[in-house]
């Protein structure tokens, strides 16, 4: 049960790295997150929503197929603690700027009316990547019986659909930096 090399030298081929490789790892999973923050605002935080079972199935298969890019080839325990350190600083610092309005807007996006006064907006429901079964899920969900009960629909920058009944007075701060919000409040 002892390597042929002897547990020295399998223990360091194991869970070491080459100097040379620690930039390397690091700056992969820089690309590789700034990749994926560029991919949530072409396609939408809809993708991390777990909408559906496919959205599901897709968030799983960015994290593996981002995990094995980040730690090459052959992934040592070094490799996978230098990648998650660097995801973990990427996160402090996007983090940090997130919680600036103007960096909030440039990460994640912002948040969009898809359904004014019971009308779907419907350019505003294609370019937040939300099909129509998905608009219906969130509406009943909500306890919606039918569309003239609904004063609004917004999906998050989160990706989420916030659902505001007719009836409930919305305050305009509320809608304050949703993109369509003169939609909502007869503005437009």
């Amino acid at each position: 049960m002892t390597p042929p090399q002897g547990w020295g030298p399998a223990l360091t081929e194991s869970l070491g790295i080459e100097p040379w490789r620690i930039p390397i790892v690091a700056a992969t999973a820089v690309i590789v997150y700034l990749a994926f923050l560029l991919l949530l605002r072409v396609f939408g935080a809809r993708l991390l929503t777990g909408l559906s079972a496919f959205d599901t199935i897709v968030v799983i298969m960015f994290g593996a197929v981002a995990g094995r890019v980040i730690l090459g080839h052959p992934p040592t325990l070094a490799t996978g603690l230098i990648g998650l350190l660097t995801l973990v600083l990427l996160e402090v610092v996007f983090g940090a700027l997130a919680a600036t309005a103007r960096g909030r807007r440039a990460i994640a996006g912002r948040a969009r009316v898809i359904v004014a006064h019971g009308r779907v907006l419907e350019p505003a429901r294609r370019r937040a990547h939300v099909n129509r079964s998905e608009l219906r899920s969130a509406l009943r969900r909500a306890g919606v019986s039918s569309m003239d009960q609904v004063a609004c629909v917004v999906m998050e920058s989160s990706g989420h659909l916030s659902v505001i009944r007719v009836g409930q007075p919305i305050d305009p701060e509320l809608l304050d930096g949703v993109l369509g919000a003169d939609e909502v409040l007869g503005r437009g």
